[in-house]
């Protein structure tokens, strides 16, 4: 072959491969910019982030215009088809917000958390990290005939006057969400059991969520009774029983290592209580600082809540919250149901003495089940004429009576002697009790 024909040959081929290798190149040029880190990936164009009409990020099970928005990335997709099938397209998810089986959790997906203590149903609406889902108006449906809403948005459901036997429960479609597809079996129970109720963390309030000031109202019934005989300084009359205090919020900041020092040797903190106007679940916002720095100090502790409770049903949440808020604190002293009025207009200031007495029997009871010790703080006023103290003698009683010598005939353990005592590291008037727990014959 002739040498200029042969060269000719040889560019024209060069040529052609050149050719081929950029038609190659351009035909694959977001994989090439991506190994050379030229381009960032993304297979949404910018017409679809913009198409936003649902909450970001609602996309596991969510069927409406979010499919249609990503349409356009992929033909084949239709409105409103489920997008799992296109989770493992390269780049599709970010690594960093998938799981570790490469599927994102949807932040909009809902479930229930349903509880029946007697005759009643109690539905909770959750988020996936098992919070109340607030501020939306939801439905559910029994049997596939009676619908219930939830009224003030608060993510509860609460359904009473139920008979006993099975349900099925389904929560209906809320826009912006995507909802369980099947129903949920409930077995409702005939009669209340004494046993914590799961999952009661997702009633208790803060004060921030209230008003207080209507709510936390609680009157000292023994000051009605006192005979200005009291005794206003840590003592224990002829040497028998323990000293010690019970605190709440209303006692502010503690100096808990002074009080340790002036001689208290046991504590009983207030926990929280039921507001008296809403029947809310309160936590006492000093709780968790009073009980770790009487604990940090040396000083024994108990708790006791404030019960506006109507029923035995409600008495049976007052202390599964009683229990959901001790879990972990070892208490070496009771928790105690305090009833005791409301300033007149409390929810549960009318009760007759047979309904309280089971209110206190259930809220202990429930303590009981749970291996805690349990007890009953009241009046020597109520003590004889508000409840059937008799009957609740099982239990550890503490007794409210402020004078020198208590004329209550009872049974009893434990003694408040005044409200108007004062002891080093609190400021202000403060609750001082004897204990009798634990010294040989010395039960009251």
């Amino acid at each position: 072959m002739d040498y200029r024909v042969r060269r000719k040959a040889i560019l024209l081929a060069i040529l052609i491969m050149f050719m081929i290798l950029a038609t190659v190149v351009v035909a694959n040029w977001r994989q090439v910019s991506r190994i050379l880190g030229l381009e960032e990936e993304s297979l949404v164009s910018a017409e679809t982030q913009e198409a936003e009409p649902v909450k970001e990020g609602a996309l596991s099970g969510y069927t409406g215009n979010y499919g249609a928005g990503f349409a356009g990335a992929n033909p084949d997709l239709q409105m409103g088809e489920d997008l799992h099938g296109y989770e493992n397209l390269e780049g599709f998810f970010n690594e960093d917000e998938s799981s570790a089986e490469g599927e994102e959790t949807d932040p909009y997906a809902l479930s229930m958390v349903i509880n029946s203590v007697e005759k009643d149903m109690r539905i909770q609406i959750v988020d996936p990290n098992g919070n109340l889902v607030t501020g939306e108006t939801f439905y559910v449906n029994l049997n596939g005939a009676a619908e219930y809403k939830d009224l003030d948005k608060d993510g509860v459901i609460y359904i009473g006057g139920l008979r006993s036997g099975n349900y099925q429960v389904m929560l209906m479609p809320v826009e912006g969400y995507s909802v369980p597809e099947e129903s949920v079996r409930v077995v409702v129970k005939d009669k209340v059991v004494y046993t914590e109720i799961p999952d009661i963390s997702l009633l208790i309030k803060t004060e921030a969520d209230i008003d207080a000031e209507k709510e936390d109202t609680g009157e000292i019934d023994a000051l009605d009774d006192a005979d200005g005989t009291e005794i206003t300084h840590l003592t224990t009359p002829g040497g028998n029983g323990i000293m010690g205090i019970d605190v709440s919020k209303w006692n502010g900041e503690i100096d808990w290592q002074k009080v340790a020092d002036a001689g208290v040797e046991f504590a009983i903190i207030r926990c929280g209580y039921r507001g008296s106007s809403t029947g809310a679940l309160v936590i006492d916002p000093m709780f968790r600082q009073n009980i770790a720095g009487a604990k940090n100090a040396g000083i024994k502790t108990g708790v006791y809540f404030f019960t506006q409770a109507t029923t035995t049903v409600e008495a049976v949440e007052e202390a599964s919250m009683v229990i959901e808020l001790c879990r972990g604190y070892n208490m070496e002293y009771p928790a105690f149901i305090d009833t005791e009025g409301a300033g007149g207009n409390g929810r549960a200031d009318t009760l007759d003495v047979t309904t309280r007495t089971q209110i206190c029997n259930a809220f202990c009871e429930t303590l009981e089940d749970a291996g805690m010790k349990a007890g009953v703080y009241a009046s020597r006023n109520w003590l004889n004429n508000r409840i059937q103290a008799i009957n609740l003698e099982k239990f550890v009683i503490w007794l409210a009576e402020y004078r020198k010598i208590p004329e209550y005939a009872g049974y009893y353990q434990m003694w408040q002697y005044t409200s108007s005592g004062s002891v080093d590291g609190i400021e202000g008037r403060v609750d001082l009790d004897i204990s009798y727990l634990d010294v040989v014959g010395a039960d009251r």
